[in-house]
C-alpha cells in the first residue's frame, strides 16, 4: 500500500511537472507581441554613415537608404544631396556594420539628372535586381515620375541600366506623387507612393507586365501622414506593415505604422498617433550619445531580398535618416546634414 501510494504520487508529480513546462512553453509561444500591442522600444547607437566627398562634389547629407543582403555582404544604397549636384543616388557595401562609416560611396552614372529615394529588390521572375526612384528629365513627357533600372550584378555599381518611366504618363488624379515603392504577392504588384498631403496611393500591375501595366491609382490610406511610406510583408504570419513618415510628433520626423490582410485591403492603425506610434524620440534609447532629433525616411532590413519584402517580426532593424534640431537649424531642407543610423528592437 506504501509503494503503491509513493508510486502514484510521483507519477502524479510527474504528470503536473510536465503539464507545467507544456503550458509555459505555449503560454511564452501565445505571449504577446508588438503586432498585438503596438508597444514597440529601440535602441539606437552611434551613427553609421555620414555625408562626405563623392566625385569631388562636398555632400551635405546622406539620406533615403535602401538596403539588401546579398553574399555575405551589405549593399546601401542612398540619395546624397551636394554642393554641385542637387540630388544623385549613391551605393555602398560592406560585411559588417562597423565598417558601414568606411565604406567607398560610388555615385551611380545611371541617370544624368535629378534621381533619387530609391528601393533596390531583386525580381525573381525576371532574375535581375531592380531599382525604383523617382527622377526627371527632359526627354520624358511629363518630366518627372517615378523610374526604374535594372543590373544582373548588385556588386557593380556602373551595370544599372539607364532610368526608364514606370508609367510614361501622369494620372490625372494625382496632384503630387512622392518616395516610389513596389512590393509584389503571388499575382501583382502593387506601388505604393504618398503626395505629401495625407494620402498614400496605390496601383497595382500582372507580375508578368512589370515594370509597365500599371492600373490608375486609388486611395490606399488617409491620416496625419507625409511622405516615405514603406510597405513590407510578416514573415510566417502573412500580414502587411506599412511605415509611413509624419510630422511634429515628438521630434520633427517620426514614423506610424499600419497593418493590412493584403496589399490591397484596408490598413488599419496599429500605432498611429503622435503618443502612440513606431519610432520617434519617446521610444528611442540613443545609447551612443544624443545626436538626432528625427527618425525620418527609413528601411526595414529585410529578411530576404527578392520582390516580397519579407521582414522577420521578431527582430525588426530601422536604417533611417537622422539629424539634431541645432544642426538643421537655419539651413534650406538640401543642406540639411542627415546622417545614417540603426534602431534595433529593445529586449
Amino acid at each position: 500500500m506504501c509503494r503503491y501510494s509513493f508510486g502514484f504520487a510521483f507519477y502524479s508529480m510527474l504528470i503536473v511537472g510536465c503539464w507545467a513546462t507544456l503550458s509555459a512553453i505555449v503560454a511564452d509561444d501565445d505571449a504577446p507581441t508588438w503586432i498585438d500591442t503596438g508597444e514597440f522600444s529601440w535602441t539606437l547607437g552611434a551613427p553609421l554613415a555620414g555625408p562626405t566627398i563623392v566625385d569631388g562634389d562636398d555632400k551635405f547629407s546622406i539620406k533615403d537608404p535602401t538596403i539588401v543582403h546579398h553574399n555575405d555582404e551589405w549593399h546601401l544604397f542612398c540619395t546624397v544631396r551636394g554642393r554641385e549636384r542637387s540630388h544623385g543616388v549613391v551605393y555602398l557595401h560592406f560585411a559588417d556594420w562597423a565598417d558601414a562609416a568606411d565604406a567607398e560611396q560610388v555615385m551611380l552614372p545611371l541617370h544624368a539628372g535629378y534621381f533619387c529615394a530609391p528601393q533596390v529588390f531583386y525580381f525573381a521572375p525576371h532574375e535581375r535586381w531592380y531599382m525604383i526612384c523617382q527622377a526627371s528629365s527632359d526627354e520624358w513627357e511629363p518630366e518627372y515620375q517615378p523610374a526604374f533600372s535594372t543590373t544582373e550584378d548588385i556588386a557593380d555599381p556602373q551595370s544599372w541600366t539607364a532610368l526608364e518611366p514606370l508609367y510614361g504618363y501622369r494620372p490625372e488624379n494625382i496632384t503630387g506623387w512622392i518616395d516610389f515603392w513596389v512590393i509584389c504577392d503571388d499575382k501583382r504588384a502593387y506601388l505604393f507612393y504618398t503626395s505629401n498631403d495625407g494620402n498614400m496611393w496605390r496601383s497595382h500591375a500582372a507580375l508578368d507586365e512589370f515594370p509597365h501595366g500599371w492600373s490608375e491609382p486609388v486611395l490606399a490610406l488617409q491620416g496625419d501622414i507625409f511622405e516615405a511610406s514603406h510597405t513590407y510583408r510578416l514573415e510566417d504570419d502573412g500580414r502587411y506593415l506599412t511605415l509611413v513618415e509624419a510630422q511634429n510628433g515628438h521630434g520633427w520626423r517620426y514614423y506610424k505604422a499600419y497593418l493590412a490582410h493584403s496589399l490591397d485591403g484596408e490598413w488599419t492603425p496599429l500605432d498611429a498617433t503622435r503618443d502612440e506610434c513606431f519610432a520617434n524620440l519617446s521610444n528611442v534609447e540613443q545609447l551612443a550619445g544624443h545626436w538626432t532629433d528625427s527618425i525620418s525616411h527609413g528601411e526595414l532590413l529585410r529578411s530576404g531580398n527578392d520582390e516580397r519584402l519579407e521582414v522577420d517580426p521578431e527582430n525588426l532593424r530601422f536604417l533611417f535618416q537622422g539629424v539634431l534640431e541645432t544642426d538643421r537649424e537655419g539651413k534650406a531642407y538640401g543642406e540639411i546634414p542627415w546622417m545614417l543610423g540603426l534602431l534595433e528592437m529593445s529586449e
